[in-house]
């Protein structure tokens, strides 16, 4: 092999929003299997699209992690990922988890997944009165509810798949309902909501499951006192099914290191990356069958996703945004 052939296929650039610990020890794990160098620019998701628009065709990104679908589907449109083609990512990812293929292969590709569900003080509510994501716009829960922006990414997501399965009105109805319903301003992040109803200042919220797992699993005597204090349940398993978000991945679209980089991906579909999203990182391996070895995920128990499309979710977000606005959900 020449030289510069060699060189270039030992070093991965890589623009992640995965701000997880944890995602170390996976990056360390594929240089030890490959032999390619990872350097890696760490940023929000909003960050990195940026970053790459500015960079243009002069970016060194190879391959890029984003943590939400909206997101995504954003910088499919904005054009700042190449379609692939590949047998393994194909079979491995299901199709529901990937961006549509337009007869060039895939954009993007789902390598976890987490669920957006409710968490309530046990104390104060009832479990039957928040089963369903539109319960939490019942006049019932008035003055109980706590969430972060309305316009933060895993909002976003879940609002847009409200928005299929209630059409744009009933949604824009139901996000009026959530706003009358807020015991305070949206603030902080989704561990800041659990822990509001744990101590009383709001009783309803909002969260990714592996924010809730992560408390479970922890030692700390005031993360075991916050988890005594709450419940959790999965929406709307007799309807449409619990919404389900995705941690994707993308080849960048003028990628110098191109096969580097779709080894990358393949790599993020294998068992032993896919068991380490579970085991290491509390969210659901995107491939179906691995058994897993972490038990606050097996806590949280099997259920029903809802079957929609996470590409059509992400197609959703300018409407919903455009819904925020007119009832005041910050």
């Amino acid at each position: 092999m020449p030289l510069a052939a060699q060189a270039e296929e030992n070093v991965l650039n890589l623009y992640s929003a995965r701000h997880y610990q944890t995602d170390e020890a996976l990056y360390d794990n594929f240089t030890k299997a490959t032999g390619i160098k990872i350097n890696r620019v760490d940023a929000d998701d909003a960050g990195i699209l940026a970053r790459l628009k500015s960079e243009g065709s002069a970016s060194p990104a190879d391959v890029i992690l984003l943590v939400d679908a909206a997101r995504l589907w954003r910088a499919e449109v904005d054009g700042l990922f190449q379609p692939v083609r590949d047998p393994l990512l194909e079979s491995r990812i299901p199709a529901q988890l990937r961006s549509q293929d337009k007869g060039e292969g895939s954009q993007w590709f789902g390598f976890s997944t987490r669920a957006r569900i409710v968490v309530y003080n046990k104390q104060v509510v009832a479990r039957e009165d928040v089963d369903t994501y539109e319960e939490l716009a019942d006049p019932k829960n008035r003055g109980k509810l706590c969430t972060r922006s309305g316009s933060h990414p895993y909002n976003l997501s879940l609002f847009g798949a409200m928005t299929e399965h209630l059409g744009p009105a009933k949604t824009e109805a139901w996000l009026k309902g959530l706003v009358a319903n807020m015991a305070r301003p949206p603030m902080g992040g989704d561990t800041d909501q659990i822990k509001a109803v744990a101590s009383g200042e709001c009783a309803i919220a909002l969260t990714n499951t592996y924010y809730l797992a992560r408390l479970m699993r922890s030692e700390k005597p005031e993360d075991k006192a916050v988890v005594q204090q709450i419940a959790a349940v999965m929406p709307n398993q007799a309807t449409t099914g619990t919404h389900v978000n995705i941690a994707g991945g993308a080849v960048a679209r003028y990628a110098k290191n191109r096969a580097a980089a779709v080894r990358f991906l393949e790599y993020l579909a294998s068992d032993a990356a896919q068991s380490y999203f579970a085991n290491g990182n509390n969210e659901w391996p995107a491939v179906a069958g691995l058994k897993l070895a972490n038990p606050a995920l097996d806590k949280l128990g099997s259920f029903k996703a809802e079957s929609v499309p996470i590409s059509v979710i992400g197609m959703n977000q300018i409407k919903v945004q455009q819904m925020l606005d007119r009832v005041g959900y910050k």
